[in-house]
This record gives C-alpha cells, structure tokens and sequence, in this order.
C-alpha cells in the first residue's frame, strides 16, 4: 500500500471493519474532508445489483469520488467465485496517479 501512499500522502486501507459501510464510511468522509478519493470495490454480482449499490455509486460519482468499476475498474464476480489474487491493483494505480498528477 506504500504505493498509493506516497503520492498522496494519506493512509491507505484495503481493509475495513464493517465491509458493508464502505460506501457510506470511509469513502464518503474523505470526500467531504476534501481528500480526493478512488475506490474500486471488491463485491460479488448479487451485491452490486442490489438498487442502493447502484444509488451509492451515483450519488459518490456525484460528490466527486472517482468510483473504478467495470472495465475502467474491477468487474464484480458471481457469488462465492470472487479471486482476490486477481484484483487490478494496478488500475488502482493508475488511478490515483491520475488523481493527483493529472494530465496538462
């Protein structure tokens, strides 16, 4: 995680108490203390079909949280079929790169 500390300069986690407060938790807060925020989440098809998931994205989106998903991101997997060895840390990476060095 030095990786994406370093270049801005807060901690990062991957991991979270309580999972399915992400979107209203950590995510949310950074936001409005005026931390630029990327997040890609890890959760399975049943999760991310759910109507809330889709209005927290949104309403995130909206706030200025730049959300990875799909294939700008990570693509949710089918239930119980989920490899975190395979997450794409590296558009993560990419992301926050993006963030805080952008493009003339």
């Amino acid at each position: 995680m030095a990786e994406l500390e370093k270049p801005t300069g807060h901690p990062v986690r991957c991991r979270y108490k309580l999972p399915d407060t992400v979107a209203l938790g950590l995510v949310s807060e950074g936001v409005h203390m005026a931390v630029p925020v990327a997040a890609m989440p890890y959760f399975n098809q049943a999760r991310g079909s759910q109507p809330a998931a889709a209005r927290s994205i949104a309403d995130l989106r909206s706030q200025g949280e730049h959300f990875l998903d799909g294939p700008d991101g990570y693509q949710s997997h089918p239930p119980k079929q989920g490899n975190p060895q395979a997450f794409p840390w590296h558009l993560a990476l990419d992301a926050v790169g993006a963030i805080v060095s952008p493009d003339p």
